[in-house]
């Protein structure tokens, strides 16, 4: 599995900024072999209550709280280590929607983004603004593709 990186939270202690954790992420799921997801932090409403986190359930696809927020470091494995087939001229599999506006950071690999009319590659340092549409995500190389991602609540 890979290494999840740390996740350092800060806060307020005795009316000065603090260090309040400082760890490994704990909330971590290998949903399928290699694909590795982590929700980091989560937010319930907006405007962001900055001293309460409630846990959240780590999914495939991701159930952001209304008026709420995700920020969700996913490891994407290539397509051939997890057994999904992509057959040009019909829909991929992992053909998704979220009622969110997403942005995404590629951090390191590489991943095509597919939507139900085309395709592109991404790259590490690639930002893509998903705005609630349909959409996969393709591993067509021999190396795993990191991405960040921070989603928001939205609405039609």
């Amino acid at each position: 599995m890979n290494r999840i990186p740390r996740r350092i939270v800060t806060g307020i202690q005795n009316g000065k900024s603090t260090i309040i954790e400082d760890h490994e992420v704990e909330n971590t799921v290998e949903h399928l072999p290699g694909l590795i997801i982590s929700d980091l932090w989560n937010t319930q409403k907006t405007p962001a209550s900055m001293d309460f986190e409630a846990p959240i359930p780590n999914t495939g696809f991701p159930q952001t709280p209304k008026n709420g927020t995700y920020f969700r470091y996913v490891v994407i494995p290539p397509d051939k280590n997890l057994g999904v087939e992509f057959k040009p001229g019909e829909p991929h599999p992992m053909m998704h929607r979220t009622q969110t506006l997403d942005y995404i950071i590629i951090l390191s690999g590489e991943l095509y983004l597919i939507m139900e009319e085309g395709e592109t590659l991404l790259k590490a340092g690639d930002i893509v603004i998903q705005r609630g549409t349909n959409h996969a995500w393709s591993n067509r190389s021999d190396k795993p593709c990191i991405q960040l991602a921070v989603l928001i609540d939205g609405e039609e």
